[in-house]
C-alpha cells in the first residue's frame, strides 16, 4: 500500500504533498499548543526562586506575598489578550506574549544578579505581572484556537492542554537542572527564554482551522493522553530518585533529555493521522476522477445547475442586521438560553458568571494560596531545600494529573450519566480542604501529601471552569470569557495569600523576634519558624474553600435541566453541514477536470 501510494515518478511531490499535510494539519496544531503549554507555567514554580528574590532584595513574607499577588493577577488577568483574539490572528497574540515574557521575568533576572540598581517594589511588580501575563497570551491564542477547532471534545482539550500547563513546573525543572545546575536565579533566566523561543516557533502553526468531524477524534485524544501519562510516570519516577540520590550535571543531562523525547513523542500520533486523512483524501479523489471518466452522461437537456446554501437569499440577514444594531447594554440584562451565545456584558452581569466567580475565587485562591508559599511553608516546618523543590515538582505533577482526570472524567460523566459539570467541581473543593487541613496542623512529613492533594486540586478546578463557561455561554466570545473567568484567582489569590496568610506569617515572625530580644533591622527578610507560622492562615482558607464548595453546589441545582439535554447539538449540526458542503465541492471539482483517457 505504501509502495502504491508512494511509486512512480511522482513519488517525491506525494511526499512533499504528505509533509505538508502534516505540517498545516489541525493534529499538527494541537502538538504544537501541547508544546507551547508545557513551557507555560512559568507562574507554579514561584516557589523555586522566590527565596532568590526575597534574599536578593531583602522582602519580608508580606511584600514577597505582594510580589506573588501581581504574579497571580497578571497571570489570569488576561482579557486584553482575550480582546485582542478577537480581533486579530492567534499569531499574533503569541508573538506579543512571547515579548512579554522574555522582558518581564528578564528584568527580574537582571535584579537579583544586581546587574541593574536594585529596582522599586512597584517596579518589580510590574516587571512580574508583565512577564505573568504572557501565560494568558500562551493559553488564549493556543488553548482557545484548539477549543475553537475542536468543539465537541472541548472537556478533553482542556484537560490535556492544562495538563501540560501543570506539568510544565516537572518539565521545565529537570530542563534548568541540565542546564544551569542548582542555581535558583538561573531558572528566571530561562523561564524568560525558553517559553518566549518555543512560541515563536510554532508562530504560524497554531490558527482557526474549519470544524471537520473525525470518527476517531476521541481516540487519537486519548492516544495523547497515554503518551502523557508515560511523560508524568517518568518525571514522577525521577523525581523520587533524584530526592534519594544526588545526581550528577550529566545525570541531569540525561534525565532532561527523556524528558524532550517523552515531550515529542506525540509527533508520531500526529503524523500518523494525518497521513490516514492525506491518503483518504487521495482515494476519494481518485475516485472521483474514475467515475468523471467512465461515466459520461449523454448530450441531454441539462438541469438547471443547483444553487449553492451560500446563493440562497439569507431570511435572516435583516434580523441579524437588527440584532447587531441594538445597544449591547440594553440587552445585557436579558441574556439567551444556557448554551446561546452570550454577549460579553450578557455573561459578565449573569447569576451563573457570579457564582461560579465566587466558588473559584475560593476554591483556587486558596490552593493557590498554599503553592506560592510551599517554600516558606517548608522552611517553616524545618525541610530541606532539597525537599522542597520535591514539592514543586509533586504539586506540577499532580497538578496535570488533576487537569487531565477532570477535563477526561467530567466529559465521560456528562456523556454518560448526564452528570453537571459543576457537581465535580464541588467534589474538587470538598477534597482541597484535607490538603489545607494538612499544612494547618503540621502533621509530620504532611507536607509531601498535601502537595499532592492541593496540586491535583488546583489543577482541576480549571479544565472545568472554562468548560462550564464555554457550555453556559457560548463560544462566541469565548476568548475574553474564558480570561475573565480567570481573574477570580488573582482576587482569591489577594485575599487569602496578601491579606491572610502574608500578614499573619509576618506578625508572628515578629513575635518571635521580639521574645527572642532581638531588633530587625530595615531592609532585611523575615523568617518564621514552626507550626504556628501558618496555622490560622490555613484554617481560615479551610473555611472559605468549604464555603466555595456549597456556593459551587448552587450552580449544580441551577444547570441540573440543561446538563441533562444534548449540549453539543448545536455543534454536530454545524459539523454536518460543513462536511455536506466540503463533498459538494469535492464532485463539482471533479466533474470540471478535464477528461482524461487510458493510452
Amino acid at each position: 500500500m505504501g509502495m502504491a501510494l508512494f511509486g512512480g515518478g511522482g513519488g517525491g511531490r506525494e511526499t512533499m504533498r504528505l509533509g505538508l499535510q502534516v505540517l498545516v494539519g489541525r493534529w499538527f496544531m494541537v502538538f504544537a499548543s501541547l508544546l507551547i503549554m508545557s513551557v507555560a507555567g512559568a507562574t507554579y514554580m514561584f516557589s523555586l526562586y522566590s527565596d532568590a528574590i526575597k534574599t536578593s532584595l531583602g522582602y519580608d513574607q508580606t511584600t514577597l506575598n505582594l510580589l506573588s499577588f501581581f504574579k497571580d493577577l497578571g497571570g489570569n488577568v488576561g482579557v486584553l489578550s482575550g480582546l485582542i483574539n478577537e480581533v486579530t490572528p492567534p499569531w499574533v497574540v503569541l508573538i506579543i506574549g512571547a515579548m512579554m515574557n522574555f522582558f518581564g521575568y528578564f528584568m527580574i533576572w537582571l535584579a537579583v544578579t544586581y546587574r541593574i540598581p536594585k529596582p522599586q517594589l512597584w517596579q518589580m511588580c510590574l516587571y512580574i505581572c508583565i512577564g505573568a501575563n504572557s501565560q494568558s497570551f500562551a493559553n488564549t491564542g493556543a488553548l482557545v484556537t484548539c477549543v475553537k477547532n475542536f468543539p465537541e471534545s472541548r472537556g478533553v482539550v482542556l484537560g490535556l492542554l492544562k495538563g501540560f500547563v501543570g506539568l510544565s513546573g516537572a518539565i521545565i525543572t529537570q530542563l534548568y537542572r541540565a542546564f544551569y545546575g542548582d542555581d535558583s536565579k538561573a531558572l528566571i533566566l530561562l523561564i524568560a527564554w525558553l517559553p518566549s523561543a518555543v512560541s515563536f516557533v510554532f508562530l504560524r502553526t497554531v490558527r482557526i482551522l474549519k470544524v471537520v468531524r473525525q470518527a476517531n477524534e476521541l481516540k487519537v485524544f486519548y492516544d495523547l493522553l497515554y503518551m502523557s501519562l508515560g511523560l508524568a510516570g517518568f518525571l514522577m519516577a525521577i523525581i523520587i530518585i533524584q530526592n534519594k540520590l544526588t545526581f550528577s550535571r550529566v545525570e541531569y543531562s540525561a534525565s532532561a533529555a527523556v524528558v524532550i523525547f517523552l515531550l515529542f513523542l506525540p509527533l508520531a500520533v500526529v503524523t500518523r493521522e494525518e497521513f490516514n486523512i492525506w491518503r483518504s483524501k487521495k482515494r476519494t479523489l481518485d475516485a472521483a476522477q474514475v467515475n468523471v471518466i467512465t461515466e459520461i452522461p449523454p448530450m441531454v437537456d441539462q438541469p438547471p445547475p443547483a444553487v449553492s446554501a451560500e446563493q440562497l437569499p439569507q431570511p435572516t440577514a435583516a434580523a441579524e442586521t437588527a440584532e447587531k444594531s441594538v445597544s449591547c447594554f440594553k440587552t445585557m440584562f436579558k441574556p439567551p438560553d444556557r448554551g446561546e451565545d452570550y454577549t460579553i456584558l450578557q455573561a459578565l452581569f449573569s447569576i451563573d458568571m457570579l457564582i461560579l466567580f465566587i466558588a473559584t475565587m475560593c476554591g483556587v485562591g486558596g490552593t493557590l494560596t498554599a503553592i506560592d508559599n510551599l517554600g516558606q511553608i517548608g522552611s517553616s516546618l524545618g525541610y530541606t531545600t532539597h525537599s522542597t523543590t520535591t514539592f514543586v515538582s509533586l504539586v506540577s505533577i499532580w497538578n496535570y494529573l488533576g487537569r487531565v482526570a477532570s477535563g477526561f472524567a467530567s466529559e465521560i460523566f456528562l456523556t454518560r450519566y448526564k452528570a453537571p459539570r459543576p457537581l465535580m467541581l464541588t467534589f474538587v473543593l470538598l477534597f482541597s480542604c484535607v490538603g489545607h487541613l494538612l499544612i494547618a496542623f503540621a502533621v509530620p512529613n504532611s507536607l509531601y501529601f498535601a502537595s499532592m492533594i492541593l496540586g491535583f486540586c488546583f489543577g482541576a478546578q480549571w479544565p472545568l471552569m472554562f468548560a462550564i463557561i464555554s457550555e453556559i455561554f457560548g463560544l462566541k466570545y469565548y476568548s475574553t470569557l474564558y480570561n475573565l473567568g480567570a481573574v477570580a484567582s488573582p482576587v482569591g489569590s489577594y485575599i487569602l495569600n496578601v491579606i491572610v496568610a502574608g500578614h499573619l506569617y509576618d506578625k508572628e515572625a515578629l513575635k518571635q523576634l521580639e521574645a527572642s530580644g532581638v531588633r530587625r533591622v530595615p531592609g532585611e527578610d523575615l523568617k518564621c519558624t514552626g507550626a504556628a507560622c501558618y496555622k490560622l492562615s490555613f484554617i481560615i482558607i479551610t473555611v472559605a474553600t468549604l464555603a466555595g464548595s456549597i456556593i459551587s453546589f448552587i450552580l449544580v441545582l441551577r444547570t441540573k435541566k440543561f446538563y441533562q439535554g444534548d449540549i453539543y447539538k448545536k455543534f454536530r449540526e454545524e459539523a454536518n453541514k460543513s462536511e455536506i458542503n466540503m463533498t459538494s465541492a469535492g464532485e463539482t471539482e471533479s466533474k470540471n477536470q478535464p477528461t482524461q483517457t487510458a493510452s
